[in-house]
């Protein structure tokens, strides 16, 4: 075996290892999920979910509390990722296409925005959201998640938009085309897989958040699911923490955002690769 297949060899079994202690945690919460809480205290590991059941899922969904905050986790991510999308669009087409008084320093306040520490907000967030009557509300978490998401958001897209040149437009307004009927038909479907990354990066952040809504979603209605998984947790520990509903609660998170990957993977993939052309 020449050298350089050897140290091909021997990359690839590093890579596999590292990828295999990254992927244990989540190997090891799918199978305790399923099995009963004898098992998992036991003091010989049991790494193989033989012999389990769905007894610990259906008491996580027997919660009366389950469907509600899934239902306000759902309705509050999918919003926020709309409203990401289009916000962050259009935003990425102003500093990427045209030049304006404050181009520069509005690009520059979008990197010093992501270095404020969401903690040191949250006072100004609870007293805005008072305010206006949105605690406890669907529409105010919303919109504290937008504006959270969208400038990392318009720089990740900016390098999309400026990985189109603007060239392909002129050339379709030169055959007859207006100027939106040219983005539209032209540049739009080339930033597809952009706009795909780009709302997974939202739905990713709106759907795990827990801060923010810990401190704007206080009554027990209106809690989303990590919030739901927390007081699940607390609730477990007041008897004795059961870590197989505890293990089957946390999937029953995860499992949302597992299937949207499944579903946006092969645009996600060739989207990150399109923005990393040109910045």
């Amino acid at each position: 075996m020449s050298r350089k297949k050897l140290t091909t060899a021997l990359f690839s079994i590093l890579a596999v290892a590292i990828a295999l202690v990254w992927v244990f945690p989540v190997y090891w919460m799918f199978n305790s999920s399923f099995l009963p809480n004898v098992v998992l205290q036991s003091t010989t590991p049991t790494f193989l979910p033989f012999g389990g059941s769905l007894d610990n899922f259906k008491a996580a969904v027997a919660d009366g509390k389950f469907f509600g905050a899934l239902a306000i986790s759902l309705t509050v991510t999918l919003s926020t990722v709309a409203a990401v999308l289009i916000i962050a669009f259009l935003g990425a087409l102003a500093i990427s296409r045209f030049k304006f008084k404050g181009r520069k320093s509005f690009i520059l306040a979008l990197l010093l925005i992501q270095m404020l520490p969401a903690e040191g907000m949250f006072i100004a967030q609870y007293k805005m959201m008072s305010s206006v009557g949105l605690l406890n509300n669907i529409l105010g978490l919303t919109i504290l998640y937008t504006a959270a998401v969208v400038p990392f958001t318009i720089w990740m897209l900016r390098g999309f938009v400026a990985g189109v040149p603007a060239e392909l437009e002129e050339a379709a307004m030169v055959d007859g085309l207006s100027r939106t009927q040219a983005f539209l038909k032209i540049t739009f479907p080339l930033l597809a897989p952009g706009l795909v990354a780009s709302g997974v990066y939202a739905f990713l952040q709106a759907w795990n958040e827990f801060t923010v809504a810990l401190v704007v979603m206080t009554e027990d209605q209106t809690k989303t699911l990590p919030l739901w998984l927390r007081g699940f947790v607390q609730a477990s520990a007041t008897r004795e923490t059961d870590w197989g509903m505890v293990m089957a609660a946390s999937m029953l998170v995860a499992v949302p955002v597992i299937i949207f990957f499944l579903i946006v993977q092969g645009k996600m993939s060739s989207g990150l690769v399109s923005g990393a052309v040109k910045g």
